[in-house]
C-alpha cells in the first residue's frame, strides 16, 4: 500500500483520539471527584492510546477502546492507592440571587454526594450509560464484565439515586424557607 495513505490514516486516528480528551476527562472526574487525579488519568489514557493506536482493530469503536483504557488506568490507580478521598468543593459563581444560588448548590452537592456514595462499580456503570450514552454491551466490554452484571449494577445505582433524591425532596419540603420582609 501507499505509505502516504498510512500516514494520513494514522494522522486522522490520532486527531480523533485527541478530540475525545474532554469526554475522557469528564468521565474520569465523575469516577474520582478529584480534578488533579482526573487530569492525570486523562493524560495517562491519552498517552497510552496514542502509543498503542495501531492495536485498535476497529476505528468505529474508538470511544469504547478509549474508555476501556481509562477503566484500566483507573483500576491501576485504585490498586496503587487503596485509599480514596472524595473532595466536593464546588463553588459556583453567577449573577443569580443568593437564595437561588444556595438552592442550586445544595441540589448539586446532594446529587454529587449521592453519586459519590454509590459503590465504584455502580458509579462507573451509571456514568458510562447515563452520561456518555454507551450501550450495555459497550459498557460490558469497557469494564470487562458480563452484560447482566452491567444491567444489575445500573438498576441498583438508579434505585439508590432515586431513593436519595426522594429523601432530599422530602427534606427540602419539610424545612421552611426563611422569607425576606421589608422593614420601614
Amino acid at each position: 500500500m501507499n505509505p502516504l495513505f498510512h500516514f494520513c490514516k494514522d494522522r486522522e486516528l490520532k486527531s480523533s483520539i485527541a478530540e475525545q480528551r474532554n469526554s475522557i476527562y469528564r468521565i474520569a472526574y465523575s469516577w474520582c471527584h478529584d480534578e488533579a487525579l482526573s487530569d492525570d488519568l486523562t493524560q495517562e489514557t491519552m498517552s497510552k492510546a496514542l502509543n498503542k493506536y495501531k492495536t485498535l482493530k476497529n476505528p468505529a469503536s474508538l470511544r469504547s477502546w478509549l474508555y476501556g483504557i481509562l477503566a484500566n488506568c483507573w483500576r491501576d490507580h485504585y490498586r496503587r492507592q487503596r485509599e480514596f478521598i472524595d473532595i466536593e468543593d464546588c463553588i459556583l459563581s453567577n449573577e443569580q440571587t443568593p437564595e437561588s444560588e444556595y438552592q442550586r448548590q445544595f441540589i448539586t452537592d446532594s446529587i454529587l454526594t449521592a453519586v459519590a456514595d454509590l459503590p465504584i462499580n455502580q458509579r462507573q456503570t451509571l456514568t458510562l450509560v447515563d452520561l456518555e450514552g454507551f450501550s450495555y454491551a459497550e459498557v460490558a466490554d469497557i469494564l470487562q464484565t458480563p452484560i447482566g452484571t452491567v444491567m444489575s449494577r445500573l438498576c441498583r445505582a438508579r434505585k439508590s439515586l432515586t431513593q436519595e433524591l426522594l429523601n432530599l425532596k422530602t427534606q427540602m419540603s419539610d424545612t421552611r424557607q426563611p422569607s425576606l420582609r421589608i422593614v420601614k
